[in-house]
């Protein structure tokens, strides 16, 4: 995969996924916003909520967009779940006052989660909940087809088929926990903990992600 040219930039475009029957909204505003305060801290991002069940920013890279995806969806996941459209190419500033943008990036990201959302309208994908497009004229190549759209689905499958309890030990590995340190927290054995790593494959998940986050 090429590099990004200097002047394309990395957008994302998120939504949560059945949010209208969601009880306490509120809550789940506070939530997601409380989410996205610590990824932009962590990746140097500009993510912001701009509706009730919407959200959007920039990121520094593809990988840093693909962590994004996940930590939102660990976030709320098993209540809640949340949507991802990524895009790669340019953007321009219509107004600085407010910092509303536009451009090709910006397009891609919206093209991105109409795809997300028609993959999951399907039978045979309806975990998808990731999808990058690269804008026409860009240094990468990722189309709706390519790879790195191949392993987010992927990703998204197994993450989709996640209980309660694996998604808390796979959030626990994610923040760098030792199994015994999780077992301990889920008041079960470390042998429970190791046989939800291999059964439920989340070191696949694991080390998915991190290939995914090296992309540049």
């Amino acid at each position: 995969m090429k590099l990004m040219k200097r002047t394309d930039v990395v957008v994302v475009l998120g939504d949560l996924v059945g949010s209208r029957r969601a009880t306490e909204r509120a809550a789940l505003h506070h939530r997601l916003t409380g989410v996205l305060d610590d990824l932009n801290e962590r990746w140097g991002s500009d993510l912001r909520v701009t509706a009730g069940d919407e959200f959007q920013g920039t990121v520094p890279t593809l990988g840093a967009a693909s962590a994004v995806a996940l930590a939102v969806r660990l976030a709320l996941l098993p209540e809640h779940d949340a949507r991802h459209g990524i895009g790669v190419g340019q953007r321009r500033v219509l107004d600085p006052g407010t910092g509303i943008e536009d451009g090709p990036a910006w397009w891609a990201a919206r093209a991105a989660i109409d795809d997300a959302h028609a993959l999951a309208g399907r039978a045979a994908t309806r975990a998808a909940r990731t999808v990058v497009r690269v804008a026409d004229g860009t240094a990468v190549a990722a189309g709706p087809d390519g790879a790195l759209n191949a392993a987010l689905l992927a990703r998204d499958e197994l993450v989709g088929r996640l209980d309660a309890r694996s998604l808390s030990v796979l959030r626990g590995l994610l923040s760098g926990r030792t199994q015994k340190e999780i077992a301990a927290d889920e008041g079960v054995s470390p042998s429970a903990v190791s046989q939800r790593l291999r059964h439920d494959a989340l070191g696949v998940v694991m080390t998915t992600s991190s290939w995914l986050e090296a992309v540049r």
